[in-house]
């Protein structure tokens, strides 16, 4: 696409700026690193429009605080306090899910991940955010904690504005198969191949 102009243009009823600002569906997969960079990476984009930014992070600790979670809520309390960009909210598994009165611990994440994907698609039907960060989500549909079917048929059913992307491993044929945008972050090396643990700035 040489200068971002589309190679085709579908015979679909709709104008070039209907076309453009259709909501996306974004998937980032593969064994490479990078999915979840390029997605926050993205929510920095959206941010600087103006844009409600969710982020829901699965698997990961509600412990652990990733470099990208302190920039982004730092950038909501700006948006507070000052008006730029957009607002920013950010809910992690387990104790982390804020809309949770209980404690979450490691032994329940199936739990865990059935109850944040009812607060998304609660989310989704009142178009809370303009884009929403599902980061590895594609390991509670991999391991059965969240069905498939009914991933893709919220996503492709969600109304309004509101672009999706979603980040990990395995990505399930049917949700790639619904995306608009599918990235395979493909390793060719990695500094771990000859024992080099994460550090910091890099990895989180």
């Amino acid at each position: 696409m040489p200068q971002g102009v589309p190679t085709t243009v579908p015979d679909d009823g709709l104008t070039t700026r209907q076309r453009r600002n259709r909501p996306l569906l974004a998937v980032h997969t593969g064994d490479g690193k990078g999915k979840s960079t390029a997605a926050f990476g993205l929510a920095l984009r959206g941010w600087n429009q103006g844009f409600d930014i969710g982020v829901f992070q699965f698997v990961k600790s509600a412990k652990w605080r990733i470099g990208e979670q302190t920039v982004l809520e730092r950038l909501g309390e700006l948006h507070t306090q000052t008006g730029e960009g957009g607002p920013v909210t950010w809910h992690k598994m387990g104790s982390g899910w804020s809309w949770s009165r209980k404690g979450g611990t490691d032994e329940d994440h199936a739990a865990d991940a059935a109850e944040g994907w009812a607060e998304i698609k609660r989310a989704l039907a009142e178009e809370r955010h303009d884009l929403y960060v599902l980061d590895e989500f594609t390991y509670p549909m991999k391991w059965g904690w969240v069905d498939v079917d009914d991933v893709v048929a919220a996503l492709t059913a969600r109304t309004g504005r509101q672009h999706v992307v979603i980040t990990g491993r395995y990505a399930d044929p049917r949700l790639v198969e619904a995306a608009d945008l599918v990235t395979e972050m493909a390793k060719v090396k990695h500094p771990m191949d000859v024992g080099q643990k994460g550090q910091r700035g890099i990895e989180w």
